[in-house]
């Protein structure tokens, strides 16, 4: 229960940050994960959604947010709920993100799948809106 609970709370501040710097954390996210951290979210890299595609490690990572910040600005990021067992923690929430080429608000449910071992995370998958995120970029 120990570890459920630092994991909880390593997200918890990664998060808070993440929504206080409106994005300008990447930094503080990339120090969460494990070199070798398998990252994933549901586009898989589709257009428009290019930046939302699957890394092998934390230096491919850096692109993923690269290309998100290059096209979206955050208007929020919030999670609600945090659910622990084991080295798995989920992270139920909402985020919202105006695209800067069409001044579209995308807003969605969002959860976050992470694994962690040694109190990195070695896994991470995204799930959200991914209609309703293309439709604002277009």
């Amino acid at each position: 229960m120990a570890n459920e609970a630092a994991n909880v709370e390593i997200l918890k501040a990664a998060y808070r940050q993440w929504h206080d710097s409106r994005g300008g954390s990447v930094a503080q996210i990339m120090e969460v994960c494990d070199p070798d951290i398998s990252w994933g979210s549901v586009p898989r890299g589709a257009a428009p959604l290019t930046f939302a595609k699957e890394c092998c490690s934390r230096d491919e990572m850096r692109s993923y947010f690269d290309g998100l910040l290059a096209d979206w600005s955050m208007v929020h990021y919030t999670i609600d709920e945090y659910i622990a067992q084991g080295d798995t923690v989920v992270a139920r929430g909402s985020c919202a993100w105006t695209n800067k080429k069409t001044g579209k608000i995308a807003e969605t449910p969002k959860v976050d799948f992470w694994r962690f071992r040694n109190g990195k995370a070695v896994e991470f998958y995204e799930y959200f809106d991914t209609a309703g995120v293309a439709a604002a970029a277009a």
